[in-house]
């Protein structure tokens, strides 16, 4: 299972284990830093990379892509995959799928569930674009996530919720496992 990690988790990713970087600005806004995030990545591998995240503002997509599209060419420049991060109302502004590698699923939850982020998702992947979905804790989630196409999902339900019964999960996950080994 890819791991997901940001600047400021200080986690050592154990080999061999395909990763993916992301911003951290969603959990830290006030401490993100355009330099720093860069310079992160700089001193990491991205050999195992799926894809490294532009900056995103959660619920915005107007002010994501005006943040955004400075850093695709910065990020791609350091050996990383590109990431957009789509936000509420994307589906509604023009796409630039020219310049980044995988859509990341973000935004509010209710549009995350609704019908233009699962738009966005399908023509990614007629775009034969990575999908990935943030802040899927639940076996609901992740399985809504995979119908609508996604790659790959991430979320911090065993880090809040350790007794968790993800246990319950196994069943769907041995039938279901394309959510759980990157591609």
């Amino acid at each position: 299972m890819p791991a997901m990690l940001t600047p400021h988790m200080g986690n050592r990713l154990p080999d061999g284990v395909p990763w993916a970087a992301d911003t951290g600005r969603f959990a830290n806004p006030a401490k993100y830093d355009d330099e720093r995030y860069l310079t992160w990545l700089s001193k990491r591998d991205p050999s195992r990379c799926l894809f490294a995240t532009a900056p995103d503002v959660v619920g915005n997509a107007e002010v994501t892509l005006a943040l955004s599209a400075p850093m695709f060419s910065r990020i791609r420049a350091l050996g990383y995959p590109v990431a957009l991060v789509a936000q509420d109302g994307q589906e509604h502004l023009p796409v630039p799928w020219d310049d980044f590698d995988a859509l990341f699923i973000g935004g509010t939850t209710d549009w995350k569930l609704g019908d233009g982020a699962a738009a966005l998702a399908r023509e990614a992947k007629r775009r034969g674009k990575w999908v990935h979905m943030g802040r899927v804790n639940s076996l609901r989630r992740m399985i809504y996530a995979e119908s609508i196409g996604c790659d790959s999902a991430d979320g911090t339900m065993l880090k809040y919720n350790p007794s968790a019964p993800v246990h319950r999960w196994g069943p769907h996950v041995i039938a279901n496992p394309s959510l759980w080994r990157p591609q």
